[in-house]
């Protein structure tokens, strides 16, 4: 009897070859290839080929692509404006993070009128009735399957026509005619095939969860985030309470929101105001704290950077950072060896962002070369005070965008000095309250303020 043929995917880009090879050609990553069973020929599917016609495009509707609430405006925010008709949603994030939690909440809050599908392959029905009820989700429209045969899946889709169908997660569905296990890169990548086909021509929206890998990447192949709509990714720290859902992708709209939610008993609640929840409990007159203002798309958020510097008793100081990032790190305790006078590389250097928020703009280095140099001297900042900048080698500081927006946001939640670059862009509108200390190099800012 003949050996079934098979092939290899590479797990990060979804480059195909039909041997194994040490390093992909495709994405030049080590040790990314998996074997699989090669896709059976279309003459041996017993499922029937569903066939698209061509349209012209000036005929097409425009209600198409019509977006609709999910009844949490954070994950709106995040989708940019709703979900969209006919689209593959991808949600992505560590076990227990809150993935399940937030699409079983979305089902009770979205119009009454929807019929909803709920695919779930990880629990049984009556774990999942359990969790609807301690959430508070209830509606009559939503159905339930537990299960995690593609076909099942499918034909429950044909015939209950739904306008919602959400799959929990595509690692548990399998296909019948592959070999493989499930969950395995084969199987992901056809029944997230089959669900984005069906999702297309029937017009329903389709929710996935995706488990994550030790790398914190969608478990599976990469080509999976290609083949979706919209990749959402659910952070945050299992040992904090609030979480951050961000768009990684988004065909729709932009990949800059963020959405902010607190994990209470009740399940998800939304954070409107982020800004206040990363300041709370912040200490007063202690050496070693900035608060920074960033950009998550359009919405500004005050967090707050904290550093502690200390003599070093080893031969090669530390650098250790969380939320912030670590080459930026050196690269700032040079500046400020060189331009600012500090005697820091015979120091260890710890970086933390309260509140678990990643801080990833270079409008936040201002703030942080600030806390490194009050921890240094020992020197606490003014309590009202807030940095926004750019910090170049050469020690000046460098203007940074919607400076209108930020400033607004830093005089709302009661702060009343700014340091900010003294060249800007434009005409600036200075909020009442808030004074402005202009600074354009490194050394500048950290006479003027400790």
């Amino acid at each position: 009897m003949k050996a079934s043929k098979s092939v290899f995917f590479c797990s990060e880009c979804g480059f195909e070859t039909s041997r194994w090879q040490g390093q992909c050609p495709s994405c030049r990553a080590w040790n990314t290839l998996v074997e699989a069973p090669a896709a059976p020929k279309a003459a041996e599917k017993a499922r029937p080929v569903r066939r698209a016609m061509p349209k012209k495009l000036v005929e097409l509707d425009d209600n198409d692509e019509l977006r609709f609430s999910t009844g949490i405006r954070e994950l709106d925010r995040v989708l940019g404006g709703g979900a969209v008709r006919g689209s593959i949603v991808l949600f992505g994030g560590a076990p227990g993070i809150g993935k399940s939690t937030l699409l079983l909440q979305a089902c009770g809050s979205i119009d009454p009128d929807e019929t909803i599908l709920y695919v779930t392959g990880e629990e049984s029905e009556h774990q999942l009735k359990m969790r609807a009820q301690r959430l508070g989700v209830s509606r009559e429209a939503l159905h339930v399957l537990a299960g995690t045969d593609i076909n099942d899946v499918i034909a429950a889709i044909e015939d209950l026509t739904p306008q919602i169908v959400v799959i929990d997660s595509i690692q548990t569905v399998y296909d019948p005619s592959q070999t493989t296990a499930p969950g395995s890169v084969g199987q992901v990548k056809q029944c997230a095939m089959e669900i984005m086909q069906l999702a297309k021509s029937s017009g329903f929206t389709a929710f996935v969860v995706g488990h994550v890998n030790k790398e914190g990447a969608i478990a599976g192949p990469k080509v999976l985030e290609h083949m979706v709509d919209c990749v959402l990714y659910f952070e945050g720290d299992g040992s904090l309470s609030y979480r951050i859902l961000r768009a990684e992708k988004n065909r729709f709209g932009s990949t800059n929101e963020i959405g902010v939610f607190e994990m209470v008993r009740e399940g998800l609640r939304e954070v409107p105001n982020p800004s206040e929840v990363m300041l709370a409990g912040r200490p007063v007159g202690v050496p070693g704290t900035c608060v920074a203002c960033v950009m998550e798309g359009s919405r500004p958020i005050l967090a707050e950077v904290q550093a502690l510097v200390t003599p070093t008793g080893f031969s090669s100081a530390r650098r250790t950072s969380n939320g912030f990032d670590y080459n930026r790190l050196y690269l700032l305790l040079a500046v400020l060896e060189k331009r600012g006078g500090m005697n820091v590389s015979s120091c260890d250097a710890y970086m933390n962002i309260v509140g678990g928020l990643t801080l990833d703009e270079p409008a936040a280095d201002l703030a942080a070369c600030l806390a490194i140099a009050s921890s240094f001297r020992d020197t606490p900042l003014p309590d009202k005070l807030a940095a926004v900048g750019e910090v170049g080698l050469t020690g000046e500081i460098r203007a940074v965008q919607a400076l209108d927006l930020r400033l607004s946001e830093i005089a709302r939640l009661g702060f009343t000095q700014c340091v900010i670059p003294s060249r800007i862009r434009g005409e600036l509108k200075v909020p009442k309250g808030l004074e402005l200390i202009r600074v354009k190099t490194l050394r500048e800012a950290v006479e003027k303020t400790l």
